[in-house]
């Protein structure tokens, strides 16, 4: 569990490190399937199994497109795979992000791998998780982000701008500069105490690092000769509710209506207080 520290920096910063919580073994485990499931060798497929960087209209780019850059994306790769299903139900991950969401319940919104190879990994821009997923409300998600590779600056890892989960919805204004670092195109827009300063967020292979569905973060490029592979499980807690507004790959597999809590076989319950 965590500390009431812990959860106070988390409600301050809209993220935090928690600790190690996958040993080489069960890491090596999530690699292996991860390459399988990459070349199309599982026997379930995932809802999605793409390569970011191609596909322009994706909400993540905005970013020049650079030759050959590549960033793996699959989406819902516990419906390929028994260990990541299994990973999902991480008894000590889901007692935290349920301390940190407020909530005696927690669902699988989906989960999201995204692989940066070495040398070509490209950038994923800044933005908030929230406002890409118009079909859910209200924004009290939180991920929890393992690393199955050491993610350091120089293989790409994550960026975060402390703070800004308190600060609403601004995707739509969100840029880069030269160096990488958050641009909000309208500034005025903000509060007036805000502060637009990132810092990275280093994990070690096998750490959880948790972050809210509001706040800004984004990665660079991967330019090494390092791997930078993680899974990232988003849940929602109990109260979570499909309220549709535009399109997203998950809509498929709602079989709900409008105003009531999202749930369902392809939401699954993983963790009851």
């Amino acid at each position: 569990m965590l500390s009431a520290a812990q959860v106070e920096e988390f409600e301050r910063n809209g993220f935090l490190k928690g600790d190690v919580v996958l040993s080489d073994s069960e890491v090596e485990l999530l690699r292996e399937e991860l390459d399988l499931v990459m070349e199309g060798k599982s026997v379930r497929p995932p809802v999605l199994n793409r390569n970011m960087k191609e596909e322009s209209d994706s909400p993540y780019d905005g970013m020049k497109m650079v030759a050959n850059e590549k960033v793996v994306q699959i989406v819902n790769i516990w419906m390929a795979s028994d260990a990541y299903l299994q990973h999902a139900h991480n008894l000590r991950i889901c007692e935290e992000i349920a301390q940190l969401c407020g909530t005696d319940t927690l669902r699988i919104w989906h989960d999201q791998i995204q692989y940066k190879p070495p040398v070509t990994g490209g950038p994923t821009a800044w933005h908030q998780d929230h406002p890409l997923w118009p079909i859910i409300q209200p924004a009290d998600l939180v991920s929890a982000w393992v690393a199955l590779d050491d993610a350091t600056i120089e293989n790409g890892c994550m960026w975060m701008v402390p703070g800004s989960h308190k600060w609403g919805n601004h995707q739509k204004y969100l840029s880069a500069d030269e160096r990488f670092m958050p641009v909000h195109r309208q500034p005025d827009q903000l509060p007036a105490d805000a502060v637009v300063q990132a810092v990275p967020f280093e994990i070690k292979k096998g750490q959880v690092g948790y972050h809210h569905s509001l706040t800004w973060h984004g990665s660079p490029h991967n330019r090494s000769e390092k791997k930078r592979r993680a899974i990232a499980v988003h849940y929602m807690p109990g109260h979570t509710r499909y309220v549709p507004d535009k399109q997203h790959p998950m809509l498929q597999y709602v079989n709900i209506q409008p105003g009531e809590i999202l749930a369902g076989e392809h939401f699954p319950l993983v963790f009851q207080r």
